[in-house]
């Protein structure tokens, strides 16, 4: 399958006037850069000299950030605390354009920040700062009161789950049941270690590992596309959904629908720097596809080429619409014929 110069940008027009809101656990990705020479006396690791720190929206906030290279029209629901890191993320996603009227402000509350080291161009560490405690109950009724006022006034909702609180049964079954019958597309990046029932989004994506957790498979290798795809279909079935989206990372994607058989994308091949936000990329493109129109193979065809372009930059990044026409016109990638 390919796509012509003129379909991209007719996805594209329809990308920018798509309305969306993500809702999820917002992050804080700092990236400490720095030039290693010698190694620590004190224990055998690398000694950084650092030289420059950057912010970005990490999490759903990458989400919202990714989305925004599309459209305008991006808000967000989610919390943070009443610390630096807070700060520092609500704004950055406001010099992004982003709406933050969702955004609960918590006080003594750790805002989720990961820390990056990087020495030679080479991650050294990771540190994370984070409390995974439930939401307060007056903030979940708060959220709930802001979502019964916007989801109508939406096309499309991404929910990111990373088990860092925010999100719980309630929550769910309240969007899904204000967007019931409704042509609003609900997507969702589930985590394995928050066991919530899903029936009713219209696309579930979670990559390998999650798929693996999710269906209950014990001592299953990542790399084993049966037992994958045995994974996905358990999902698919069990939560109802159109879609089943698994990202399979450097082996591109694979694509459950409720009608025909199981589908694989190959990944597109350019050199690998960082997969940081890979995962975002996709669910962003595979969801506005799908809005704008696309069949489900088509958007993943589109997604599988925004997260390609994702791999190929250094730290928490995003995916251009010229990057994207771009990687589809020079690459195109039809179905692998693996399944």
């Amino acid at each position: 399958m390919f796509f012509s110069a003129n379909a991209i940008d007719h996805f594209l027009v329809r990308f920018s006037k798509l309305r969306a809101l993500v809702i999820g656990d917002l992050m804080l990705d700092e990236f400490v850069w720095g030039k290693v020479s010698r190694l620590s006396p004190e224990a055998p690791v690398p000694i950084v000299e650092v030289q420059k720190c950057s912010y970005f929206p990490g999490g759903a906030a990458n989400v919202a950030r990714n989305l925004l290279e599309f459209t305008k029209e991006v808000s967000v629901l989610g919390v943070v605390g009443e610390d630096e890191a807070g700060k520092k993320l609500l704004q950055s996603l406001e010099n992004f354009g982003c709406n933050l009227c969702g955004i609960q402000i918590i006080r003594n509350r750790q805002t989720t920040q990961k820390t990056r080291i990087f020495g030679r161009h080479q991650q050294v560490v990771r540190v994370d700062r984070e409390t995974k405690e439930p939401i307060p109950k007056e903030i979940t009724q708060n959220i709930l009161l802001y979502l019964e006022k916007e989801l109508d006034s939406k096309d499309l909702i991404i929910i990111e789950d990373y088990a860092k609180g925010l999100l719980d049964q309630t929550i769910i079954d309240f969007i899904l049941h204000h967007t019931k019958g409704k042509d609003i597309l609900v997507a969702v990046d589930p985590h394995s270690n928050n066991r919530l029932n899903w029936t009713g989004v219209s696309v579930v994506k979670p990559n390998r590992k999650e798929a693996i957790a999710l269906a209950g498979f014990p001592d299953v290798h990542e790399e084993d596309l049966t037992k994958i795809t045995e994974a996905a279909a358990i999902l698919q079935k069990k939560w109802h959904c159109s879609y089943l989206l698994v990202t399979l990372g450097e082996e591109g994607m694979l694509l459950l629908e409720k009608e025909g058989k199981p589908k694989t994308i190959s990944a597109v091949s350019r050199e690998v720097f960082d997969v940081s936000g890979a995962g975002d990329t996709a669910i962003s493109l595979f969801s506005l596809a799908l809005s704008a129109g696309a069949t489900g193979f088509e958007a993943a065809l589109i997604a599988n080429h925004g997260a390609g372009v994702v791999v190929g930059k250094l730290g928490t990044a995003t995916c251009t619409p010229a990057e994207l026409k771009q990687s589809i016109l020079s690459s195109p990638h039809p179905i692998d014929s693996r399944l």
